[in-house]
């Protein structure tokens, strides 16, 4: 899967032919399969909750077919887990990712705030970097910040949706520095493994029209304390990588 052997093989002959170490060719980010069974966060990752909202997302590592993956539990609450990284997209373009959902939820609608509830996404979150950032832009992070203090300058949502068309694009039903992008939808798909792989760096331009600053932050969650449903859903692995040449 990760061809490990022969990356090492080709860095060493490369370090050995030119005396310089050749660049990764993908950043494990959430290495699940290799977590314990039963613990609550894998290596790295730490609980994202949310003032307001009292009940949590339980997550925990089990075992789905020999591999560890991460289970997420909502029934009426919302969190997440996530983890701090510093990611260079254009260098890492592609982030890649295996999840699979039990149920859909039925009162979810992503132009809604009662609705934006989903039984899996993945974010990715931005730093602020004045220097990338238009002046109108800059302005309204300003009144977020002083309004919610520390925020990343925008955020990526790839989303499990109940009803929205795959490729859908929209902004959060709360705040327009994150943007919506439906990758799944519906219950045809259910109870199965789906691989997923995006490319972050056209997303990001494609959604918020300039060229996006570093990577921050990954996260997954499951939430469902607007529509009050349950939803089940598994994380794989998650990694980023260099687009192909």
């Amino acid at each position: 899967m990760r061809r490990v052997c022969s990356i090492v093989c080709l860095a060493l002959a490369s370090t050995a032919v030119t005396g310089t170490a050749q660049p990764p060719i993908q950043l494990d980010v959430g290495t699940f399969s290799t977590a314990t069974e039963g613990s609550e966060l894998p290596d790295g990752w730490r609980r994202l909750t949310f003032k307001k909202i009292e009940r949590q997302t339980h997550y925990e590592v089990v075992k789905d077919q020999s591999v560890a993956v991460v289970r997420a539990v909502s029934d009426a609450g919302a969190s997440g887990l996530t983890k701090a990284v510093t990611i260079d997209p254009r260098e890492y373009p592609i982030v890649s990712w295996r999840w699979k959902i039990e149920n859909i939820l039925q009162r979810s609608d992503v132009t809604r705030k009662d609705g934006d509830d989903y039984p899996a996404r993945l974010y990715i979150t931005f730093a602020y970097e004045p220097d990338k950032v238009s002046v109108g832009k800059k302005l309204k992070y300003k009144v977020g910040q002083a309004l919610f203090g520390d925020i990343p300058i925008g955020a990526l949502n790839y989303i499990w949706d109940s009803k929205s068309p795959v490729g859908t694009v929209v902004d959060n039903a709360f705040t327009s520095f994150a943007k919506m992008i439906v990758v799944e939808s519906g219950a045809a798909r259910a109870g199965s493994w789906v691989e997923e792989e995006r490319n972050v760096y056209e997303d990001y331009r494609s959604a918020f029209g300039e060229d996006p600053p570093a990577i921050n932050g990954v996260a997954i969650m499951t939430d469902t304390d607007n529509t009050k449903e349950r939803a089940v859903a598994y994380y794989g692995d998650i990694r980023f990588s260099q687009a192909a040449k």
